[in-house]
């Protein structure tokens, strides 16, 4: 057995990864360090690692509890029987710290790494039950030979694995996995067909062969004969409550939940900061948060608009954020992005996020880069809109189903994001016979799991939808939030997803939610989109949030719906469109080794001739193109390396 350490300053975040030998070989410490220091992004602060023959964990540290040497890790039990490698933060970690105590249990240190070590040992899996934040971990117990995963009830934290023929892999990121001699980085075929129809993989693969991502409230042991044990925890339950409850009750107890959530987040031992748009999650996050902190730092990030048109004209959102930063007196910071910026950050970008997601999310990339100067913890407004119905126009089309089959027909139309699927023959024509096999609306359909409301009212649809779009849409936002953020060195914290808020949240009559139900019944798909063209600005969404939280920011915060994302449908035929036919428009790009160049560049054009906005799609051969010559054709010469 070994056990090392070495301290290297005053940085902070979190990474773990680990080695399971199958063939019951001893671990090689210099496998086991070369996955550990390529997370090094995430935790530069401290290293370690624990071997114990054929088990190998790996930890890079963020004190953002404790900043002593005492919550080192990989942390060990003083028996030596438990080991846990852990990266997250347990909101509640006082209370469950407690009750150890009053159950006899010590305790070596005050971080909440050694609470969640201790409540495994003492209470086992029903441990992951209690736990309120966000985590990924792994423990080993020597006595039963067995390693259990584990992540938390959302997806917050990132946790992957590879099984090879004689070896099982696990890291907060898969680069990790790029430092073992039997990894080899190859693309899964039928992960990118998914990748292209719903810009996100709904199957927990990823476009790296093999890799998987562990499932939200799931765990996973892996057994002394080196078979695999998955197991679900938690999921998300959107149902109508029974009973009579009155609105104003629903308005005091979501008020309750929200301040206690934020209040509950701000525990750290580093400065705390926030994002700061002009929406009212974020700003009711500020108000709240500027009562504990007199001088809380926040971060917005607005666009050049001098090229944009139509919608885009309402992207910068400083105006309203400088605002509510004014009521709050907070300190306050902004970076405005033009055109160039996305090319100039992409490689590194595609570099960080490595399984590649929803959005154009370069923003996010830059507004961590920007909070990351000033603090390392930040609050994000993330989860509002999926718990509270802030996308009415995805609802609206569900509520006249006829039978849950109608609905997933239809509402898997609308999900097909990037590529529909009468293209997707002609797109994927050089390894069609890969792929064919493959029928993404089985994979839509398979989120559901039987987990889906028996439909008996319009209500009972748009909750189906609210738990489809948190187990896939709001998933993906977390992961490219923690990839993106900690690539910055910034734990990023989302108070909208407090297990009491989410438990409240699940709950609320969708009338309290959606403004207009009613007035889309029984009217057809041709007319919902001439009143409101699925991305007109809309005021239905989230109605008892901005009743709730309109207190707080008054009319400040918008209660128009709106994307983070900057006038790309405008700049990939303007300012950008050189960088786009040079990457996208090459023959030998690497992309054509799956994809058919006709098809790439009729599609293309039609976004630059302005017939269809493609800006999605373009994002996502960006981000493609990149990411095959990174991953798969090993260029190291592109600029990212010189800038890390």
């Amino acid at each position: 057995m070994a056990s090392t350490a070495l301290s290297e300053g005053d940085f902070l975040m979190c990474g773990i990864a680990g080695i399971i030998n199958l063939n019951k070989k001893p671990v090689s410490s210099q496998h086991l360090w070369a996955m550990t220091d390529a997370l090094a992004h995430r935790g530069p602060n401290d290293r370690g690692t624990h071997i114990d023959a054929s088990i190998g964990l790996g930890h890079r540290r963020l004190s953002i509890i404790d900043l002593s040497s005492a919550g080192h890790q990989p942390m060990l039990t003083e028996d030596g029987n438990y080991t846990i490698t852990y990266n997250g933060e347990i909101y509640n970690f006082q209370e469950l710290r407690g009750k150890l105590k009053e159950a006899g249990v010590g305790f070596q240190s005050a971080c909440d790494t050694e609470v969640v070590l201790k409540s495994f040992v003492a209470w086992g899996l029903k441990s992951l039950q209690y736990f309120n934040g966000m985590f990924a971990f792994a423990v080993w117990d020597k006595r039963k030979k067995t390693v259990t995963l584990a992540r938390d009830r959302y997806g917050i934290k990132p946790l992957y694995y590879w099984k090879g023929k004689d070896v099982l892999l696990f890291a907060s990121e898969i680069k990790a996995f790029l430092q073992h001699p039997d990894f080899k980085a190859a693309l899964d075929h039928e992960a990118l067909l998914e990748y292209f129809t719903f810009q996100n993989t709904f199957t927990h693969k990823t476009l790296f062969q093999g890799v998987a991502l562990l499932p939200p409230g799931q765990f996973m042991q892996i057994l002394p004969d080196g078979s695999i044990v998955l197991k679900e925890y938690w999921d998300f339950h959107f149902f109508e409550e029974t009973g009579p409850k009155k609105p104003e009750e629903y308005l005091e107890e979501c008020d309750k939940l929200v301040q206690q959530a934020v209040r509950r987040q701000l525990v750290s031992d580093v400065e705390v900061g926030s994002y700061l748009s002009g929406g009212v999650d974020s700003g009711s996050i500020v108000a709240i948060a500027s009562q504990t902190f007199k001088e809380l730092k926040t971060f917005c990030i607005g666009f050049d608009l001098s090229s944009a048109s139509g919608l885009e004209l309402s992207f910068d959102e400083r105006q309203k954020a400088e605002h509510i930063s004014y009521l709050y007196q907070t300190e306050h910071y902004e970076m405005v992005l033009k055109a160039g910026d996305m090319k100039r950050c992409l490689p590194h970008l595609v570099w960080s996020l490595e399984d590649l997601r929803l959005g154009q999310s370069y923003p996010n990339f830059y507004a961590a880069k920007l909070a990351s100067r000033f603090v390392k913890v930040c609050f994000s407004g993330g989860g509002g809109d999926e718990l509270f119905a802030g996308y009415p126009w995805r609802y609206y089309r569900t509520v006249n189903s006829k039978t849950f089959t109608d609905y997933i027909q239809g509402y898997y139309k609308y999900w097909q994001r990037l590529v529909p699927n009468k293209t997707l023959k002609e797109l994927f024509a050089p390894i069609w016979d890969k792929v064919k096999h493959v029928w993404t609306e089985d994979i839509f359909k398979s989120v559901y799991r039987d987990r889906h409301v028996v439909p008996q009212s319009p209500e009972d649809y748009v909750n189906n939808s609210l738990y489809f779009e948190a187990k896939t849409f709001l998933h993906g936002l977390l992961i490219v939030e923690d990839k993106l953020s900690m690539a910055h060195g910034l734990e990023v914290r989302v108070p909208f997803l407090d297990n009491d808020l989410v438990d409240f949240s699940s709950k609320i009559p969708i009338r309290l939610k959606l403004r207009n139900v009613d007035q889309y019944l029984n009217i057809d798909e041709d007319e919902l989109a001439k009143r409101h063209k699925y991305f007109e600005k809309m005021r239905d969404g989230k109605m008892i949030l901005h009743q709730v939280l309109g207190k707080y920011i008054g009319d400040s915060g918008d209660r128009f719906k709106q994307g983070f994302s900057g006038p790309d449908a405008s700049w990939f035929k303007g300012e950008s469109i050189n960088y786009v036919k040079e990457l996208l428009l090459n023959p030998k790009a690497a992309i054509y080794n799956y994809f058919d160049y006709k098809t790439v560049k009729t599609l293309i054009d039609e976004h630059i001739e302005s017939k269809v906005n493609r800006r999605l799609f373009v994002w996502s051969l960006l981000c493609f193109e990149l990411w095959c010559q990174i991953f798969l054709l090993g260029k190291s010469h592109l600029h990212f390396v010189e800038s890390r």
